[in-house]
């Protein structure tokens, strides 16, 4: 019996190409929306996880804060290397690395680019830095101490299609703010649009062509004791700075951090920005519903004495009801799965155009079966749902009243 309801509702579906085609548009949309920008934002979240994962959860940030852009642009008051000795020596602190992040200009072969220019400390500071970051040499080696006039660059400058002519292999000479350094090595692509385009030299070379004051610092990266909370590390550092530059709790001009803090901020971030994409898709997907009661109407004035004759023969009113609740339970489920399949190409296809345009494997689609699934099946109970009025009105027309109607 359900089997020939489906038959029925298919076929009235098909005499009426066009009008669902339309219908569907709305459902389609917002199908295409939840799918694709859900899968790449779930994608998203999944890369930077698994970077800040790397991390680990035994580091702390302290930076400077009061102005606009990356560390180092307007900030009110910068740290200091007074500031690096002290934290050293707050407890529960291992290791403690200054370091200065910087925009700079990088020149090869008459060709400019554009990056992040930051320092690398020496000695157990490097290597804290170096895990902190998870630098990985792809080509050539990492920094060392005493590399004077050396260079290590983001995985981005060393591409064929990275726009500096030549293409920048270990060996190149390449131009800084100007000052001439030679390329030690090339780091492995590790998705982050920071840290892909770094321009890595040594403190004091970067002091001197950016002509940066010798206390200053723009953050300080701690390691904590394994033994230690590093939450009570968290306060003590931040009393201590309080202290140092007489400030109120609450009217800190600073930040400690934990990647843990930094990925929720992300995080949530990110459910702002798929709560809107939500919000947008649900308002295509209620005006599809809409649309689809309304053809549902349009369709039981139309075929009103079919009705009837279906009622004189002996149709009981659950059968009629059925008939056009499966009906529009299928405009909406067809168009679910349109959308859906449409939503998981366009996921693809932004993901793979964003890496190959950008490098960038931040860019990546994580389609869920289950929100495939989850989209069409929800697709088919909206529109059943939007369905339910037409088909009870159709389910209570009189027979001899749905005989006498005319078009």
């Amino acid at each position: 019996m359900l089997k020939d309801y489906f038959i029925i509702s298919i076929k009235n579906l098909r005499n009426r190409k066009l009008r669902s085609w339309l219908t569907m548009i709305g459902i389609i949309i917002g199908i295409i929306a939840v799918v694709s920008l859900i899968s790449l934002g779930q994608g998203l979240k999944v890369v930077i996880s698994s970077q800040f994962g790397d991390i680990g959860t035994d580091k702390l940030a302290l930076q400077a804060s009061g102005g606009f852009g990356p560390p180092g642009t307007d900030v009110v008051k910068p740290l200091t290397k007074d500031h690096l000795e002290k934290v050293k020596k707050v407890n529960g602190v291992k290791i403690a690395a200054g370091r200065l992040l910087r925009n700079g200009k990088l020149e090869h072969d008459d060709h400019v680019g554009f990056g992040m220019a930051a320092t690398m400390s020496e000695g157990d500071g490097r290597k804290l830095i170096e895990s902190a970051l998870n630098l990985e040499a792809e080509q050539g080696r990492l920094l060392r101490d005493g590399d004077s006039k050396k260079v290590l660059l983001g995985n981005n400058f060393g591409e064929e299609n990275a726009g500096f002519g030549k293409q920048i292999i270990v060996g190149s000479k390449v131009l800084i703010q100007e000052k001439q350094f030679q390329v030690v090595g090339i780091l492995k692509k590790v998705g982050s649009f920071i840290t892909d385009n770094l321009v890595l030299v040594e403190e004091d070379d970067l002091r001197e062509i950016l002509d940066i004051d010798d206390e200053d610092y723009d953050i300080i990266v701690m390691q904590v004791n394994q033994n230690a909370d590093i939450k009570v590390v968290q306060e003590n550092v931040e009393k201590l700075m309080r202290k140092e530059r007489d400030v109120k709790k609450g009217e800190e001009d600073f930040t400690v951090q934990t990647p843990q803090a930094i990925l929720g901020q992300v995080n949530s971030t990110l459910f702002a920005v798929q709560l809107f994409v939500y919000i947008i898709a649900s308002i295509s997907i209620i005006v599809g519903g809409i649309g689809i009661m309304n053809t549902m109407f349009t369709s039981v004035l139309e075929r009103t004495k079919q009705i009837g004759i279906m009622k004189s023969i002996g149709a009981r009113n659950s059968t009629i009801f059925s008939l056009f609740f499966i009906e529009s339970g299928l405009i909406g489920g067809v168009g679910g799965i349109i959308g859906a399949i449409f939503g998981v190409i366009i996921a693809m296809s932004f993901a793979f155009v964003g890496r190959l345009l950008l490098g960038s494997e931040l860019i990546m689609a994580e389609v869920s079966i289950w929100l495939v699934l989850g989209s069409i099946f929800g697709s088919f109970i909206l529109g059943s749902i939007f369905g339910v009025i037409p088909a009870i009105n159709a389910s209570k027309l009189h027979p001899v009243d749905a005989l006498r109607h005319t078009k």
